[in-house]
């Protein structure tokens, strides 16, 4: 990955956890002329959520185009009454891939819609880690004492047309193969046929607000087709070239082999590496499955923090004070090789200054940083449990044709 697939010309807002980012979603889509297009993987139709239902349903009675797509596991319905206001109101929604019969014991069943993506009238976009949900709510286990750790980004300016371009693509085929699945043959090459046209038209991109012009920005897809690894091979590169510093927040931490040894190399060479990850127990395979690689990393020099003060649910990172992403992606298998994922990356001294400030400030806050010989002589039953978990998931992902 090439600077030169970095876009100038962008106004960046970085939205810090979901009481900002919230009010910013819903003032865009209350804003809207021509069309509302949003992706998220968890849509909780309480609280924040209703909110941004009732801001939907606003654009589409006043004719707004509105299109939805909740992932099928992340979203396992949506409640009767807002079927049928999202009706009256003409909101198309769609929810990608429901389990089936077999629910999970398929492979394909875990290419999951991952990414959280929104972009109104093809002008300003939103791209982060934060699903449709309150700050102060976690599905499994309730309400919150402290808000969820967690990031967006607004964007105007050119790359607000890849944003739209890439959405646009997906519910088309979405739509296929909904077509197929139902033998409406010639619908589905109607809308092929659409679909191909579209990929040559220009979407209509915001431009850049006077005051904060010319921010370099790109968008990295991650999907099963042609960016199966485009999201880790940017983090790669910006690990590759750091000479100061690393920071990176990740819910849930097992990078592959590449990545691990990028920031073994980096620590070696004196960059600070710094890692913020969730202190919390929260799924036994995210939590103890990722312990088996902490050791090599504490002997090579790199710095673990595990976040204390609620959930950590932020994949966003800071290279040398200059380059930053913000996204959905994790750095674990889930992410990096089965899901569908988009983050947003940054070349801009006074935004990843800004990002930075909010790690430091968490590392120093509420973070604890593991002792590399406490570590090691953790009890044996914790490191048991870690090889279990750490053995399963690499079963998983043999079963599902990756290596990892």
């Amino acid at each position: 990955m090439t600077a030169t697939l970095f876009k100038e010309g962008h106004q960046v807002h970085l939205l810090k956890g979901g009481v900002e980012f919230f009010p910013a979603l819903v003032r865009a889509i209350d804003a809207s002329i021509h069309e509302v297009r949003l992706e998220t993987y968890i849509f909780n139709f309480d609280d924040a959520g209703e909110l941004v239902c009732a801001a939907l349903e606003r654009a589409g009675l006043r004719d707004v185009r509105v299109y939805l797509v909740m992932d099928g596991i992340g979203t396992p319905g949506v409640p009767d009454p807002w079927i049928q206001r999202f009706a009256r109101a003409d909101v198309r929604w769609h929810r990608f891939s429901p389990l089936g019969r077999w629910g999970l014991l398929m492979p394909v069943g875990w290419r999951r819609l991952h990414r959280k993506l929104c972009v109104v009238d093809a002008q300003v976009a939103f791209c982060g880690g934060i699903n449709i949900l309150d700050d102060y709510v976690d599905p499994s286990y309730g309400a919150l004492e402290s808000p969820r750790f967690d990031f967006a980004v607004s964007v105007e300016g050119p790359l607000v047309g890849d944003v739209h371009r890439a959405m646009v693509q997906f519910w088309d085929r979405l739509q296929i193969t909904r077509q197929l699945e139902s033998m409406q043959f010639q619908g589905a090459r109607q809308t092929w046929k659409d679909s191909r046209l579209s990929t040559h038209l220009v979407s209509p991109t915001g431009a850049a607000s006077a005051g904060r012009s010319g921010i370099r920005a790109m968008l990295v897809l991650r999907d099963n087709l042609r960016n199966r690894n485009r999201i880790e091979r940017a983090y790669r590169k910006a690990i590759a070239d750091a000479r100061q510093e690393v920071l990176i927040a990740s819910a849930y931490f097992l990078p592959g082999a590449k990545l691990r040894r990028a920031l073994i190399h980096a620590a070696r060479r004196g960059v600070s590496v710094r890692l913020l990850l969730q202190g919390r127990y929260e799924y036994f395979m995210q939590y103890h499955g990722a312990r088996p690689v902490f050791g090599v990393l504490l002997a090579a020099g790199v710095e673990i923090h595990e976040y204390s003060a609620g959930f950590l649910h932020a994949k966003v990172a800071v290279v040398d004070g200059r380059w930053a992403t913000v996204g959905s992606s994790n750095l674990d298998p889930l992410s990096l090789l089965l899901a569908r994922e988009a983050n947003v990356v940054v070349n801009d001294v006074p935004f990843a200054r800004e990002l930075r400030a909010c790690l430091v400030g968490a590392m120093e806050t509420h973070g604890v940083q593991l002792d590399a010989q406490a570590y090691a002589q953790r009890p044996w039953r914790q490191r048991l449990l870690d090889r279990i978990a750490f053995g399963i998931m690499r079963l998983l992902l043999f079963l599902a044709g990756r290596r990892y």
